[in-house]
């Protein structure tokens, strides 16, 4: 776990290997929410960037009876 410094401006850095590792760019728009008393950032991504993640989802299940 890393830590941040809020400044004068609550501004903070995102710490170089978080964004690596979430391929962040710069401009980018992250969502802001509070969740059970933590701050979480879910970066915007773009549609074409979703193609093909949920390849291999276990498609195989029982649907309730009142489900079509």
């Amino acid at each position: 776990m890393q830590t941040v410094t809020v400044s004068p401006k609550y501004q903070v850095v995102i710490p170089k290997p978080i964004r690596e590792a979430m391929r962040l760019r710069p401009g980018q728009k992250l969502k802001v929410i509070e969740y059970e008393g933590r701050i979480e950032l879910i970066p915007d991504r773009d549609i074409s960037e979703l193609k093909g993640f949920l390849k291999g989802i276990n498609t195989n299940f029982t649907r309730e009876d009142d489900r079509v």
